[in-house]
């Protein structure tokens, strides 16, 4: 079985889709396979579907959409002399698991990679490092779950996973400027940090960038931008960081976000 969720939901066994063309059962098979190998209890399962308004006939309901997936399963394992579908979408007390292999969900081949990025990070190995990230964000094919509607617990899992995959980004971009690819990660920057106006790391990842590349007037106009941006939207000015960070540039620090290893 392969099951992607971070893009447009898939799930595929023996070349056969798996995703239901309804919505409800299309939610569950998320959740499961978020959750993959481990019990998701009805009442976690009613919440996503129907929030605090569970009706009366939800248990009913229920297991009609898990019959509903199960069908699905049972064509797509037409012909497997070792699996049947009660055996992949198999019954638990108080619940349902979706039994599935390590690595059969991106979500886990993400979070592998992320791992292994943040350990060569942590040991100062930073080529691997940004190797490993740049592998890890290029397992996302669009925002988690894109074509799924989402109840209150797979809401939570979006957001968790958006966080994942922007810390993911944000300790790659790090590697590559303690490599020194700062004049090549500027455009990456620049759209990141016009996505994201507030984001305090991306405009200082930006400012070192561009000081680093013999541009520290547009790093003083990337700080003054998110300046206006956050006096303006919250009252508030820049953290001590970026004041530092602001004073560096103008300082004309030429120390600043110097890389650690020397490359092309």
């Amino acid at each position: 079985m392969e099951i992607k969720v971070l893009g447009p939901l898939t799930a595929h066994e023996h070349g056969v889709s798996l995703v239901p063309s309804a919505a409800k059962p299309r939610q569950i098979l998320a959740l499961l396979a978020l959750q993959g190998d481990h019990v998701v209890t009805v009442p976690t399962l009613m919440e996503e579907i129907w929030g605090q308004n569970v009706p009366r006939s939800a248990a009913t309901t229920l297991q009609t959409y898990i019959l509903q997936l199960r069908r699905k399963i049972a064509v797509a394992l037409d012909g497997d002399p070792v699996r049947n579908a009660k055996e992949v979408l198999v019954t638990q007390h108080g619940g349902y698991l979706l039994q599935i292999q390590p690595g059969q969900v991106d979500v886990q081949e993400f979070e592998q990679l992320a791992l292994s990025g943040r350990g060569a990070y942590d040991a100062h190995d930073y080529a691997a490092a940004s190797a490993l990230l740049g592998k890890a964000l290029a397992v996302w094919q669009g925002p988690a779950l894109v074509d799924v509607p989402v109840g209150g617990v797979l809401e939570l899992e979006v957001l968790r996973l958006e966080e994942d995959r922007m810390a993911c980004l944000e300790r790659r971009i790090d590697a590559d400027l303690k490599l020194g690819r700062h004049t090549e990660v500027v455009p990456e920057l620049c759209f990141l940090a016009a996505r994201n106006p507030m984001h305090e790391n991306f405009c200082a990842q930006l400012m070192t960038a561009l000081h680093c590349s013999g541009s520290s007037w547009r790093a003083l106009e990337a700080y003054q931008r998110l300046r206006e941006a956050l006096v303006g939207e919250l009252g508030i000015e820049p953290s001590a960081r970026l004041q530092q960070l602001q004073h560096a540039v103008l300082s004309g620090d030429l120390g600043l976000g110097q890389p650690l290893t020397a490359t092309g």
